[in-house]
């Protein structure tokens, strides 16, 4: 298990930030490499009802859909690949390698994603070779879908911490 800070942002007019820390599952650690750069996600996860192998309508992830901030600012987005793009015209793109339940029934799991591509200019993404979801927060959707080719998207927030061989 490794543990990495994370800040938890308090509100409160002249309330300093303080510094939390998050423990990663062993199925998500990274051994030999090091954060480059932690950015927090807000947006969906998109799911589309599907005939299943059984002949039965299910719904099935489809992509997700979110921005990615940095100190409050827009500084990029997450979209279907998965990939991520940053802002300076870095993207990758990722498998994933691990996974580890999230802290509730409604949030999706927290993920190690092997990167596989490198698109777009050089920067900080460049040199990626790992991106980590952690702290996630909603995103799951449940229940039975009625109609086939109907869209549900569920609302998440998750932090990406992108890691790069030391």
């Amino acid at each position: 298990m490794r543990v990495i800070p994370t800040l938890s942002l308090l509100l409160l007019g002249a309330v300093p930030v303080q510094a939390a820390e998050t423990t990663i599952p062993d199925a998500l650690v990274a051994a030999g490499e090091k954060p480059v750069l932690t950015l927090h996600a807000e947006g969906a996860q998109v799911y589309d009802c599907k005939t299943d192998k059984d002949g039965k309508l299910a719904w099935t992830f489809r992509e997700p859909i979110a921005s990615l901030f940095a100190d409050g600012k827009t500084v990029g987005r997450h979209y279907a690949g998965p990939s991520w793009e940053h802002q300076d015209g870095s993207i990758v793109g990722g498998r994933v390698q691990g996974t580890a339940v999230g802290a509730t029934d409604n949030d999706i799991p927290w993920l190690k994603l092997e990167v596989i591509s490198h698109r777009g200019a050089k920067g900080v993404l460049s040199d990626v070779t790992t991106v980590q979801r952690i702290n996630t927060a909603g995103g799951k959707l449940s229940g039975a879908c009625d109609t086939a080719g109907q869209f549900r998207s569920v609302a998440y927030s998750a932090d990406y911490v992108f890691l790069r061989k030391q």
